[in-house]
């Protein structure tokens, strides 16, 4: 079938080239996109054969090393200069210099330098040298276009800056900045370290559905679908908790999960609607324990992908070293902002009353809880840099939390902050079917569309009799923000969502 070529016309003078030299590659019979190169070697391991073979000759030897390789990589860069051209590769671990000839390479040479461009990808084999100015390079005698690139690669030395293309595209932005591949080696390096702690710990890791009948775990607004052939509405999870603590009633003692979750809410630095987050439940374990696990997990984290645990954030200085500071959350406030929320204002009305009377900057709420909530975001948190678990929360905004014996208004959770941003979330679980419940239907009564719905299924599971247990939710994506010193969460997301364009 004959190709249609007129959509690439589109994209302007210098692809319309391209498209000419791809013509010229299958004039000449040859495969621009060839099912397979030879590869023998990523280019760092290619570097470092050289490497041995040097240092293995006796001291004092003119003999030059004898090793043979075949790489393969995209042109970054093109210098020619006359009969012979070096040329720059880069693959997914490295960068190496190729030297071509005329003289090595008769006609082929000439299609080299007229039918390759930067972006191409070229395998190359040959043997392995140092130049003059002692660059570790690959004198080429044989090489195959691997893919041609029809559209020119990102400007070399300034990369991409515009955010916009940078997230659309990101494999432009790959392409263009190594410091962005090594974010993403270092987000990989991050979940892997993550796993190999939780085993170690003994924890099994499991999966649970990303469709559910009912969304739960959390106070969030969902994402809708519906099942054609089961005709009936689902819900994105917002959370895996109650599949999770299921789990834990079924009789495993320890379990996490690390999966999307989905939320429809706004965007932000901090936010974005699919997210990565860890959850764990440990049987007879509680809040005070998923403490010690949070702040050693997280070091031990740092540990492995940074070789310490110190880092800066967005210029602070921060020690992730355990153990973390702990602070009451009604203290908290009342550092910040003066007002005690337990003993003078302890509803709503009187709590938004002294809220308006010191002109604070705080959005009104539907309930007391929820107010709470906005003054720690608001006054708290800005102002913790190195981490610290905020503890003792209202009860009508933790519906899944055991309450604390001493004080029925609050319950045994803590959230886990560094440099401003909230990591983690946990509580000693509520394990009553029958307060539980109760729980559920109060959060009806609120007029919130984040409320919790009612979920009998897990109330009939909690009948079972779930033992006492401590759950933990990590958010990955702000691990990664903060062990990169990113202060987007766009940044550590691949492929983050975005707005449609016109």
């Amino acid at each position: 079938m004959e190709q249609d070529l007129s959509y690439f016309e589109n994209f302007g003078e210098q692809v319309a080239q391209r498209v000419k030299k791809l013509q010229n590659f299958a004039d000449r019979g040859q495969l621009a996109y060839p099912p397979r190169v030879k590869r023998e070697h990523a280019t760092p391991e290619a570097r470092q054969l050289f490497e041995a073979a040097e240092a293995a000759l006796p001291e004092g030897s003119e003999d030059k090393p004898q090793v043979q390789t075949a790489v393969v990589g995209r042109l970054v860069a093109i210098r020619v200069m006359g009969k012979s051209s070096f040329a720059h590769i880069e693959d997914g671990s490295g960068r190496l210099q190729l030297y071509l000839s005329k003289n090595d390479l008769g006609d082929d040479y000439d299609i080299f330098k007229k039918d390759f461009d930067l972006g191409d990808i070229i395998a190359a084999q040959g043997r392995m040298f140092r130049t003059r100015t002692g660059e570790v390079s690959v004198h080429v005698e044989a090489f195959q276009l691997a893919s041609k690139a029809l559209y020119p690669p990102p400007e070399k030395w300034h990369g991409i800056q515009d955010v916009e293309i940078r997230y659309r595209r990101r494999y432009l932005d790959l392409i263009a900045n190594a410091d962005v591949r090594e974010i993403f080696r270092k987000r990989g390096r991050i979940v892997s370290a993550m796993r190999r702690f939780l085993d170690g710990q003994d924890f099994l890791e499991v999966e649970t559905p990303t469709l559910q009948p009912l969304y739960g775990g959390a106070l969030a607004r969902p994402f809708t679908t519906h099942h054609n052939a089961l005709d009936m509405e689902l819900y994105l999870r917002i959370s895996d908790e109650l599949y999770l603590k299921r789990l834990i009633v079924g009789g495993f003692d320890k379990v996490y999960e690390i999966c999307k979750d989905f939320r429809n809410e706004g965007i932000s630095t901090k936010h974005n609607p699919e997210f990565t987050m860890m959850e764990c439940y440990w049987a007879y374990a509680d809040y005070e324990d998923m403490m010690w696990l949070t702040e050693n997990m997280v070091a031990s984290i740092a540990h492995e992908v940074l070789g310490t645990t110190k880092l800066t954030f967005d210029g602070k200085e921060v020690d992730l070293a355990p153990p973390w500071r702990r602070l009451n959350l009604a203290e908290a406030i009342k550092q910040t902002t003066e007002i005690d929320i337990f003993e003078t204002y302890g509803d709503v009305q009187a709590l938004w009353k002294e809220c308006q009377k010191l002109k604070l900057n705080v959005s009104p709420q539907p309930s007391w809880g929820k107010l709470v909530d906005e003054l720690l975001g608001e006054y708290v948190e800005p102002t913790i840099v190195n981490p610290t678990f905020i503890h003792t929360y209202p009860l009508d905004i933790s519906p899944l939390s055991k309450q604390n014996p001493a004080d029925p208004r609050v319950v045994e959770r803590f959230e886990a902050f560094v440099v401003g941003m909230e990591i983690g979330n946990a509580y000693s679980e509520l394990n009553d079917p029958i307060v539980q419940r109760q729980r559920f239907l109060e959060q009806q009564e609120i007029a919130d569309e984040e409320a919790h719905q009612v979920d009998d299924d897990y109330v009939f599971a909690l009948m079972q009799g779930m033992p006492p247990t401590g759950g933990l939710g990590i958010g990955v994506d702000r691990i990664a923000m903060l062990l990169t010193d990113q202060q987007s969460i766009r940044e550590v997301i691949l492929f983050p969502q975005m707005r449609a364009r016109e």
